[in-house]
């Protein structure tokens, strides 16, 4: 199956990912990797600021004592029509396979007034990329659904700049097309429909998406946050001291532990004890990935 740069005949080096054009790639947009890439600019600084926004006016709505809020919250997240322009994710696991945009919205939703609320409140979620941590149903295929939902506009801003540097794009095989198309208004916080012109592959529009921006996992997974952070603050619970030393158990013996099951439940579970001793478990984790990310760029500029 041919790629964009296969299909439009283009020989040159590309800035965004070139993708597969007839199926879904494996690719996930994500919400950290953006946030720690430093371009392209300003389609980045557009994406983040429409990703944070929209959290932090659900998490309004969440705090209000307004039913009306509440209503207007939830709706908010019931917004999110799958974005298959990209070929990112895989279709059987996104909005169109089991659990549609209204179901989704719902789980969040749900988990914001139950269990995360404690989170919610001290202000541990409010960045996009906490959801697939504790959200059961929410992994990398609908955090990047949501993702590129909402930093569509800067996408398709994004889209249109390659264009007008690729002839490609408007000669031979390429075209270009106008549809109506959903985006988050990051002036209004409010969804809204534009008329957007996009280009078009077998009589199809797509949408570009910046390289560095897509990977194959989250950089902020719930099993990493497992593995790392969660295990971490456990061997600390249970830590003792032998000689003026700090014992701790091993975390390959912390897994066989029924109360330590790997999961999202003991994530939430783990990260609420953490934070009644005034340890934030989230920010912890993103500093890891963090400086994990900044060792990964320095590596790979040697």
């Amino acid at each position: 199956m041919p790629t964009i740069t296969e299909y439009l005949q283009i020989t040159r080096p590309v800035p965004f990912v070139n993708v597969e054009l007839s199926c879904d790639n494996g690719l996930y947009l994500d919400p950290h990797a953006l946030r720690l890439s430093t371009m392209p600019e300003p389609f980045r600084r557009q994406a983040v600021t429409a990703i944070d926004t929209f959290l932090n006016e659900v998490v309004s709505c969440l705090l209000s004592a307004s039913r009306n809020d509440h209503a207007r919250g939830l709706a908010l997240l019931q917004q999110f029509v799958e974005p298959w322009e990209t070929r990112l994710g895989m279709a059987a696991a996104g909005f169109r396979g089991h659990g549609g945009a209204s179901d989704v919205g719902r789980w969040i939703w749900g988990a914001f007034q139950s269990d995360l609320r404690p989170l919610v409140r001290v202000g541990m979620m409010r960045q996009l990329e906490g959801l697939p941590l504790f959200i059961e149903g929410i992994d990398r295929d609908r955090t990047s659904d949501i993702t590129t939902r909402l930093a569509f506009d800067a996408l398709i801003q994004f889209t249109a700049d390659v264009v007008a540097n690729f002839d490609e794009f408007t000669t031979g095989a390429g075209q270009i097309g106008k549809f109506r198309r959903q985006i988050w208004d990051i002036d209004q916080l409010e969804w809204s429909i534009r008329e957007v012109e996009l280009p078009l592959a077998n009589g199809e529009p797509v949408v570009l998406v910046p390289k560095g921006w897509a990977r194959p996992t989250l950089l902020m997974s719930a099993d990493r946050f497992y593995g790392t952070s969660v295990l971490s603050f456990a061997q600390l619970e249970r830590a003792t001291i032998r000689g003026g030393k700090l014992v701790t158990t091993p975390k390959r013996v912390l897994r066989t532990d029924s109360t330590l099951a790997r999961g999202r439940a003991t994530n939430l579970a783990v990260t609420q004890r953490a934070l009644r001793a005034d340890e934030d478990l989230v920010a912890t984790f993103k500093s890891l990935v963090d400086s994990r990310w900044t060792e990964s760029v320095i590596s790979k500029a040697a």
